[in-house]
């Protein structure tokens, strides 16, 4: 099976239970319906990307539904959390991109996601045999990444929240919802 379509999706769930606050992190996300197996990190050729709203109208309950998950969780007060997708698309379709996951503490969301984005794109970077010096910062990469001719596309999706003030159990989730569509919708 090779997945022909995916979305992006997030979400995060309060509750006194661990697996609980996972799961209203799930119902956030919109994918609470779907039994999710996580695969690794390779976007498949031709993949198109789609709006998580035309996405969970594909989902049907029940579903075995691949996807690559981040996810992280606390009880502890005030802990700042995140878990972020990056995403990076090859200018030449027909060939494979990546997806990375990132699950950090302490980090704002905007520099979770961009690490996961800056994981995603270094990963086919070094693919497609494309030349950067490593050390440089993401800004400067991503310039060259783009500037190469073989990077189409990064893109990243991050959820991140703070504990609760009172010890309940807080989850973040960020996902790439892969489908396999034969009917063209």
């Amino acid at each position: 099976m090779i997945p022909n379509k995916l979305f992006l999706t997030r979400g995060v769930g309060v509750h006194k239970d661990k697996l609980a606050s996972f799961e209203l992190a799930l119902r956030d996300a919109g994918i609470e319906k779907c039994n999710l197996v996580c695969v690794s990190s390779i976007l498949p050729p031709n993949c198109k990307m789609i709006a998580k709203t035309e996405g969970l109208k594909i989902q049907k309950p029940g579903e075995i539904t691949f996807c690559v998950m981040a996810r992280n969780e606390t009880n502890e007060p005030s802990r700042l959390i995140s878990a972020a997708i990056g995403i990076a698309v090859p200018k030449d379709r027909s060939y494979y991109g990546y997806l990375s996951e990132h699950h950090a503490f302490g980090e704002m969301a905007k520099i979770s996601g961009e690490y996961a984005e800056d994981l995603a794109a270094t990963m086919l970077a070094t693919t497609l045999g494309v030349a950067f010096d490593p050390d440089s910062a993401w800004d400067e990469r991503k310039q060259v990444y783009h500037a190469s001719g073989h990077i189409f596309k990064t893109n990243n999706i991050c959820q991140s929240a703070t504990g609760h003030k009172d010890g309940l159990w807080t989850s973040v989730i960020a996902l790439a919802v892969f489908i396999k569509d034969d009917f063209g919708i």
